[in-house]
């Protein structure tokens, strides 16, 4: 059984995403996250607190959006799960953790943004009863697997005018 704990942060990219593909074709992003408190000094002036690093973790198509659209120094929100591990290093226990992210988008608060649909994929035959089912049997859940969890796509209920899914 594992803990899920939701978390959201905004802040800014350390790096450019890096995007690799896993044995069996799953694309993976990995970013990096810092998130800076701005607190107000007795004098009234605005400061920086310590940053703080959140490693991030994107999944298939999420992670070649991710890969295309972000880059260093961008302001985003990431959305998802928070995930723990431990391992043994040179005879040590150590503990990490990352974020496996749901939605990553840029913070709108300092710039725009344009939005492009991607392509819809043809899934073909991995198409269930709710949907294209978005899992590998063959991945384990390792730092550079995604969830072993199924994931389904909700149903559409309907397209509007503007092609936005309702």
């Amino acid at each position: 059984m594992s803990t899920r704990i939701p978390v959201s942060i905004n802040g800014n990219l350390v790096a450019d995403p890096e995007l690799s593909y896993g044995e069996s074709g799953i694309a993976h992003a990995k970013l990096r996250v810092a998130v800076n408190q701005r607190f107000q000094a007795a004098d009234g002036t605005w400061r920086d607190g310590i940053p703080v690093f959140h490693n991030v973790s994107a999944f298939r198509s999420l992670a070649e959006n991710v890969a295309t659209s972000l880059k260093k120094g961008d302001p985003v929100t990431v959305a998802g799960e928070l995930e723990f591990r431990s391992y043994e290093k040179d005879g040590a226990q150590h503990e990490a953790r990352r974020i496996v992210a749901e939605t990553v988008g840029p913070d709108l608060r300092f710039g725009t943004a344009s939005y492009a649909r991607t392509p819809k994929t043809n899934y073909g035959a991995s198409l269930g009863a709710q949907g294209p089912v978005q899992s590998d049997p063959g991945i384990k859940n390792e730092w550079g697997a995604g969830p072993t969890m199924p994931v389904a796509a909700p149903s559409v209920a309907g397209v509007s005018s503007n092609g936005m899914q309702i």
